[in-house]
């Protein structure tokens, strides 16, 4: 497995960007609010390293970029209701974002909230009371529940973390629709949403057609929509995952054959190239905080399958360095002119 600190060193002596160069203007209107009706029904850019080609389609038409052999790489992940609300004991409300747990049994955990909470304040939540026990790293707050763990509370009376783009409440029908059909590891607080476009009658299509589906698990953490301020000097936040060696066996399979193993989403595609050492991929769990960045040699991924990307985000970087920083550029560009949909409820692109 690679050691993600030697990458990041690497990453840095190598680093040739600038932050400029994986921004762009987006119209608010292109960032999608609610998702479509039928999943299959999002647009599809299709992207070729090969040609340089851009060409419009439909979601329901990724079938034709996969062949017998091939291993479609998607992430398990489940999104948890990671947003509360308490209330202080002054009668001010307080919204909590848990973001991690601290301990085992979960009862402390790293936290955004807004507004910002002392040191010492409690909050009422449900049965529960939250103390604060003042700031936590990387700008977070931790807090302890008394009462139940931090992930209960969430289950009885917690709401879908929605992204802060999408600028309305969530409902009932985010529970089912903000989660991939394949959802099954509870523990992120964002969808791993090139996942969304799938359902179990695609799936199984595509497994019909000799197309290998393998899981892996990468717990998505509110890094994810952090804009990087400064490329050499970022730290991504460290997510955890877990390859197991079934998925292992089939991605060197498909390796050893030659045939083109698919990553669904950034997600996956961090899993893959954390776990690659010597051009196979070793089973096992723990964090990862790698951060791909151009120039970057992918030794796993041979097809990407994404969705839009936010400016300076590191997603759209990984973005950038598998298909190229000027083919990315054309390719948002395209995006954006054309009145594709943007973000987690968006389109999709696949890139191979």
């Amino acid at each position: 497995m690679k050691n993600t600190e030697d990458l990041e060193q690497g990453r840095r002596r190598e680093s040739i960007h600038r932050l400029e160069d994986f921004d762009y203007v987006l119209p608010a209107e292109r960032i999608a609010q609610e998702p479509l009706s039928d999943r299959l029904s999002s647009r599809l850019l299709i992207a070729s390293r090969k040609t340089d080609a851009l060409t419009d389609g439909r979601f329901s038409q990724i079938t034709d970029f996969f062949e017998p052999g091939d291993v479609l790489v998607i992430n398990d992940s489940r999104v948890f209701p990671a947003r509360l609300e308490g209330v202080k004991s002054t009668g001010g409300k307080v919204e909590l974002l848990l973001v991690e747990p601290v301990d085992a049994e979960e009862r402390r955990w790293r936290v955004l909230c807004r507004p910002h909470l002392k040191e010492g304040q409690t909050l009422t939540i449900g049965n529960a009371t939250v103390h604060c026990k003042g700031r936590s790293a990387a700008g977070y707050f931790e807090v302890e529940f008394e009462g139940m763990s931090g992930r209960d509370l969430a289950r009885e009376s917690g709401e879908m973390p929605l992204p802060p783009y999408i600028k309305r409440k969530p409902d009932a029908s985010d529970r089912e629709r903000y989660q991939t059909v394949y959802s099954r590891q509870e523990g992120s607080i964002a969808a791993p949403t090139a996942g969304l476009h799938f359902t179990p009658d695609l799936l199984e299509r595509i497994r019909l057609m000799g197309v290998e589906c393998v899981k892996v698990t990468l717990h998505v953490g509110y890094g994810t929509f952090q804009m990087v301020r400064d490329i050499d000097r970022h730290d991504m936040h460290a997510e955890r995952f877990e390859l197991s060696e079934p998925s292992a066996k089939s991605i060197n399979r498909a390796i050893q054959e030659k045939k083109r193993v698919w990553a669904v989403g950034t997600t996956s595609a961090r899993v893959l190239e954390t776990c690659v050492q010597g051009g196979r991929v070793i089973a096992g769990a723990g964090e990862t905080n790698l951060f791909i960045v151009p120039p970057f040699e992918f030794e796993a991924v041979g097809g990407l399958i994404t969705n839009f990307h936010l400016p300076k985000s590191t997603l759209l970087m990984l973005v950038a360095a598998f298909m190229g920083r000027d083919r990315m550029r054309r390719a948002y560009d395209h995006a954006v002119t054309s009145g594709y949909r943007f973000y987690s409820y968006g389109d999709a692109m696949i890139v191979f």
